[in-house]
């Protein structure tokens, strides 16, 4: 069984910071692409930014220049660092990777943990 889990989320004031964590666990043989999304209350689940397994980024445009992701491959896990935040990034923010364990390569996903911004 693979398992993907969240930590880091709370209640922060606008401009403040917020470091989330996600650990991969399992039969892992290998993980592709990790990354996070985050869906507000009312809005379609939406990808905040993804990291590939050779370290190239990609970010949503919302969140460019705020957020920066990062992994460490020997240890499975992916961070989000969250900066200049804003009460529209309220949301529940979600893990996934694309892993292969002992079945073919697929999408994990956490349960989410989540990030309230106040103003």
């Amino acid at each position: 069984q693979v398992q993907l889990v969240e930590s880091g989320g709370g209640l922060v004031q606008a401009g403040g910071s917020l470091r989330l964590s996600c650990a991969a666990s399992g039969s892992i043989f290998s993980i592709n692409a990790m990354g996070w999304y985050r869906q507000a209350p009312g809005k379609e689940r939406e990808l905040v930014a993804y990291i590939t397994i050779g370290g190239s980024t990609n970010y949503a445009v919302s969140v460019k220049g705020r957020f920066t992701i990062s992994r460490d491959n020997a240890k499975n896990t992916v961070d989000l660092l969250m900066n200049s935040l804003k009460p529209e990034d309220t949301a529940v923010y979600y893990c996934y990777a694309d892993i292969r364990g002992r079945s073919p390569i697929r999408d994990y996903w956490g349960k989410g943990t989540l990030v309230t911004v106040s103003s």
